[in-house]
């Protein structure tokens, strides 16, 4: 409750006054939030609800058949697997922003592509990172992120998803650390929803799933905030060989 008064008359207002978060840092402004809600939307269009990240291959060969075996691949991906290498290129993205910034970006993107243990997960970083940036070049533009997808162009790299994401969010001011908690909320519920969708899961084991998510991120996030390029490494190769498997897999859903 906040009251006001209006010629002698207190009036009560039924809404709260701004407020800091818990921790005492103050919330992110209307506009940066409304932002990173839409970009982190499922319903944004990057077309990842048709990748699965080798999770369809998993489910095939037994390995994924409940809750726990979900939520035991999404931490690998997430905390050593792919998904971790795009945690710390996401914060190093951003940190990078800048308009003298993009022989660097182009040096992470590469880096980026690198990491990836399969043809069909260098597309799925490739091709949502190509969808982010054009949609948001259209509907949110920025120089910098044209300049970005110029330089993409001229030398013929790629842009992962990660670092289309973490640059967009850099120029556009939104606070590194909560940008970088939607990106991997993100990538964990739409493995959920994979999996949801390939075991199959009720809808109420799937929320399940996000909610026991939620410490696995934070230590994540803390991680990636501090780790060095030259520490980068992975250490899932259970779920590169998903993935590797998936490539000729005989009937899928997903693209990967």
């Amino acid at each position: 409750m906040a009251t006001t008064r209006t010629r002698g008359t207190v009036v009560t207002n039924t809404y709260a006054p701004a407020a800091a978060a818990p921790n005492g840092a103050p919330f992110l402004p209307h506009e940066a939030l409304y932002r990173l809600l839409a970009w982190s939307s499922p319903g944004y269009p990057t077309g990842a609800f048709s990748y699965s990240h080798g999770l369809e291959w998993a489910v095939e060969a037994g390995s994924v058949t409940n809750l726990r075996s979900l939520l035991a691949y999404v931490t690998a991906v997430l905390s050593r697997g792919g998904g971790w290498v795009d945690a710390v290129l996401f914060a190093h993205a951003w940190r990078a922003t800048s308009d003298t910034a993009l022989a660097t970006l182009t040096d992470l993107a590469t880096l980026a592509a690198a990491f990836r243990g399969s043809s069909e997960t260098a597309l799925e970083s490739r091709q949502q990172g190509a969808a982010f940036l054009d949609v948001t070049r259209k509907a949110w533009p920025h120089p910098t992120l044209e300049a970005l997808a110029q330089r993409s162009a001229t030398t013929n790299t790629p842009i992962a998803h990660c670092i289309a994401v973490g640059v967009t969010c850099a120029a556009h001011g939104i606070a590194l650390e909560a940008a970088l908690h939607a990106y991997l909320h993100a990538v964990a519920a739409n493995l959920v929803s994979a999996g949801a969708r390939l075991i199959p899961l009720g809808q109420t084991q799937a929320q399940i799933a996000i909610a026991q998510l939620s410490p696995t991120l934070a230590s994540i996030i803390d991680r990636a905030l501090s780790t060095p390029l030259d520490d980068l490494g992975t250490a899932a190769p259970a779920i590169e060989i998903c993935s590797l498997r998936h490539e000729t897999q005989y009937t899928r859903l997903f693209r990967s």
